[in-house]
Order: structure tokens, then sequence, then C-alpha cells
């Protein structure tokens, strides 16, 4: 599958007293480049971070942000500390017993003593496991919305190999009667030449003038470039850098065909040639 190389995804994990969200980011770059940002205490994940992204990515600059916030605070993360609650109750009474009163310690101040109520939380390997779990699935959403949008790439690409394969076939329906106007105006020139130049060299200057207008070389490679391209994306894979290049050769050869035609019809198909040729660059430069 052709997958883009810039998409954002999402995910959620539950970490007890606090609530993590991943999101990760991808936009184009030359090689594979992972950029994690981690709060303090948690630079422990990034080795994960790294291998995983390997795993299921070639290219791209990836961004890995993880954020924490509180639980909403509905109290559903805390609890007592039931042995030290006993123990201030029973003290409680000694001390009555010892200075003749009665009575229990109010509930109000039993709770205020410190480490009475505590807040539940995971250990830190539990923490991490979820987190890692999270960072995956968020990671494999990442994955499929590159290839959601390599499709997308696929499509654009395609329509605009089609508009280059159309402007090839106007050029080519073209050439004839270039090459026979051209031929015309050749021949009315070498009139009036012949008397005054030598016939050997003349036809020797002829032959190369014809030589440097003939583009049917640049068109046939422009044409197999055209054809790689359509194979490559048949193929899958990573071959956005395959791609960049066939782009560098495509723009070449349309400006060496533009040089060297001397019908202004041509040239603009030329022109609108380059033109298709530059948007397919620039939408290949996306592809993972």
């Amino acid at each position: 599958m052709i997958r883009s190389m810039t998409a954002f995804a999402r995910s959620e994990a539950d970490l007890g007293p606090q609530q993590a969200v991943w999101e990760l980011r991808t936009v184009n770059h030359r090689y594979l480049e992972v950029n994690p940002r981690l709060p303090e205490g948690y630079r422990g994940l990034e080795s994960h971070l790294r291998e995983r992204a390997r795993e299921m990515l070639q290219r791209g600059k990836l961004d890995a942000t993880l954020r924490l916030s509180d639980n909403g605070g509905d109290g559903g993360s805390l609890r007592l500390d039931h042995d030290l609650v006993r123990s201030l109750v029973e003290l409680g009474r000694e001390s009555a017993r010892e200075l003749g009163t009665t009575g229990e310690l109010p509930t109000a101040e039993l709770l205020k003593w410190p480490g009475v109520v505590v807040t539940a939380t995971l250990d830190a390997g539990e923490a991490q496991r979820r987190l890692q779990e999270a960072f995956d699935a968020a990671l494999q959403e990442l994955v499929e919305a590159r290839g959601r949008e390599g499709q997308a790439l696929v499509a654009a690409l395609e329509e605009r190999l089609g508009g280059v394969e159309a402007g090839l076939a106007r050029i080519k329906e073209r050439l004839p009667e270039v090459r026979e106007a051209f031929r015309n105006r050749l021949e009315e020139r070498l009139g009036e030449l012949r008397e005054r130049v030598d016939p050997d060299r003349l036809e020797q200057e002829v032959v190369l003038l014809v030589q440097r207008a003939d583009v049917d070389e640049e068109l046939d490679r422009l044409a197999t470039h055209t054809a790689e391209v359509r194979r490559v994306l048949r193929e899958g894979g990573a071959v956005g850098r395959r791609l960049d290049f066939l782009m560098q050769e495509m723009n070449r050869e349309a400006n060496t065909i533009g040089s060297k035609s001397p019908d202004t019809a041509i040239s603009q198909t030329v022109v609108d040639i380059k033109v298709l040729v530059e948007q397919l660059r620039e939408q290949a430069q996306n592809i993972e």
C-alpha cells in the first residue's frame, strides 16, 4: 500500500488518578525521525516508542506527545488507610481512659489526619504497560490514516499522469505536420543557398539541424518514465524516493523537448506537461 507521510492520531489511557493522552503527528521527512515529547519521569518510554515506530514507519518526522491531566477529581480514586484509622481510634480511646473522659474522635478530625485518606495509584509497571498499549493503538491508527491519505495521493497522481500522457499524444499527433512545415521552409532557404555553398557541407548541416529538432527519443523516454511511475504506484510500499527520482527525469525530458521544438503549439503543450510534472513531484514528496 502507498502511504502518505502526513497524518494525525490520538489515544487515551486511564492511569487511576490521572488521564494520559497520546497525540501522534507525522510530516514529510527524508528519513524516519522520532521526536518524543514526554513529561518528566516518563523518559523510560522512549525506547519502546522508537522501536515500535521503526517497525511501523519507513519515513517521516514523528512527534509523539504525552499529556497528563487529573482524572476528574470525583473521589473515585481516593481510599482510606484502614490500619491507620483503627490505630487512631484506639489511641483516642486510650487517651479518653487516661483522662477520664468519654467519646470518640470525630470523623472529620480523623479524615484530616495525614495519611488517613490516600490516593489510589497504579504501580509503575502497570502504568507503563497501559501507556505503551495506548501508544501502540495510536500508532496503528496513524498508520491507517497514512494509508487512507496515501490512496488519495495515488488518485491525484494517476489523474496527473493521465494529463502527461494526453500531452504526449497531442505532441505526437502534431509532429508530422510540424516536420512537413519545417522541411518546406528548409528547402526554400536551401534553394537560395545551393549555388553559393558546397553541396556536401550543406547536406551535413541539414542533417545536424534535423537531428537537433528531433524529439522522438525524448518523447519515448518521457512515456517510459510515466509508465514506470504507474508501475511503482501499483507495486506499493515505501516508494517516495524512487518517485522523486522519476519526477526529476520526467522534468528533464520535458525541458529538452521544449528547447528542441520549433513549434509554438508543441511548446505550449510542453509547458502544460511541466506544470503537471511539478504537481506530481509535490504530491510524491508526501509519499513514504
